[in-house]
Parts: C-alpha cells; structure tokens; sequence
C-alpha cells in the first residue's frame, strides 16, 4: 500500500514539475516577449526621431540668426566701401565681402540640408506614430494569451498541489522525509523494480541483490536501490 502511495505521490509530482516548466516555456510567453521587443524598438526609433527633430530644429535656429549677424556685416562693409577711396581699403573691404558671401553660402546651404531632412523625418516620425496602435494592441493580445495559458497550468497544479496534499497527510512523517531527501537530490524518488532492472537508474541489480530486494520488500514492498539509492518498489 505504502509503496504505491509513493509510486502515486511521484507521479503527481513528476506531473507538477513538468507543468512547472512547461509554464515558464510557453510559446505564449516567447510571443509575449517579441512583442514587448517590437513595441521597445518602436518608442527607441520614436525617441531618435524626435531628438533628431529638435536637434535640426536648434541647427536651422542658429543658422538663421548667423545668416542674419553676416548680412549685418556684409551690408556694413558695402555700406564703408561706398565711402572709401584708396584702392587698398576698397580691396580689403571687397574680400571682406567675399568672405561674408562665402559664410552666408555655407550656412544657407547647410540650413537647407537640415529642413530638408527634418521635413523627411518628421514625414517618417508621423507614419511611425501610426503603428502604435497595432503594436499595443498586439501586445495586449499576447498579454491575455499569456495569461490564459499561465492561468490553464495553475488550475492543473493547483488540482495536483491538492491531491498531492491528501495523499502526503496517509504516509508517515519518517518516509516523507526520506521521499523528499531523496527526490531533492535525485529528481526522481521512487521507481519500480522491473525484472532485475530499477527504472530510476536503469541498472541492473545481480541475482543476488534481487533476492535480497525482494527479502526487505516483503512486507511493504519497498525498499533501496543497491544502485542509486532510490526507493524501489518490488
């Protein structure tokens, strides 16, 4: 009787543990994880667009108010060279002018690259603003589908945590701790004696070891592998 308590109370909790990782391996949960992974990249690249903007948006700021210092200069060295006579003032004031031209050319045409470029991402950032909605929904879907899937195997090992109690309070305080020492450092705590093989280990056991096994296992027909340690049901 005790022995097939034992081989019951194993197979409930061979039964758990397999539920157990079968819960933290649901495919439901890998789903989950690659739609909190998609929706991620998506806040990352939203968050590298709108810094992108507002950095553009500074760039084009300071290029307008260097275009106008420049113009400033430029209308005041046209305005000096109007009133100069020596050749050599003119000369000077002329490349001066030049040089002003030539500021006002680079910092133009490099404020036009940047609207440029902040008009296309702000294109991309509205269209990538769009496909928030179908990212968290996606996400919630997997969401509920984990939870559902968790919820299945917390019944199942809730069902088999309160089987394996009632059967737990029918054996005795002396060979639960021996069941449960053993399966701590085994996994498996009982098998069966099968032919001259335990199952637990699948090693044979001599003629003699048998004999012996089935001796000690008379009475509650239980006893030790010679082999593993487990305890063999005969």
């Amino acid at each position: 009787m005790i022995a097939e308590q034992l081989l019951t109370l194993q197979a409930l909790d061979t039964e758990a543990d397999q539920l157990t990782i079968r819960r933290e391996r649901l495919p439901e949960r890998e789903e989950l994880a690659a739609r909190s992974a998609a929706l991620a990249d998506w806040e990352r690249r939203r968050a590298e667009m709108r810094r992108r903007i507002g950095e553009l948006t500074a760039a084009m700021e300071t290029a307008e108010e260097r275009s106008a210092v420049l113009r400033t200069d430029k209308k005041r060295f046209e305005a000096q060279l109007k009133t100069v006579i020596a050749p050599r003032e003119a000369e000077a004031l002329m490349h001066e002018i030049a040089t002003v031209d030539g500021q006002l050319e680079q910092v133009e045409t490099q404020e036009f690259a940047d609207l440029a470029e902040s008009t296309e991402t702000e294109e991309a950032l509205g269209g990538h603003l769009r496909e928030e909605e179908t990212l968290r929904a996606a996400l919630g879907r997997a969401d509920d589908a984990l939870a559902l899937a968790v919820a299945d195997i917390d019944r199942e090992l809730a069902d088999l945590g309160a089987r394996r109690s009632e059967l737990r309070e029918q054996l005795g305080p002396a060979i639960l701790s021996r069941y449960d020492r053993i399966r701590g450092q085994l996994g498996v705590a009982v098998a069966r004696l099968v032919a001259h093989r335990c199952d637990g280990c699948h090693l044979d056991l001599s003629a003699a070891e048998v004999d012996t096994a089935k001796d000690e296992a008379a009475e509650t027909g239980l006893t030790d592998c010679p082999q593993c340690g487990r305890m063999l049901v005969v």
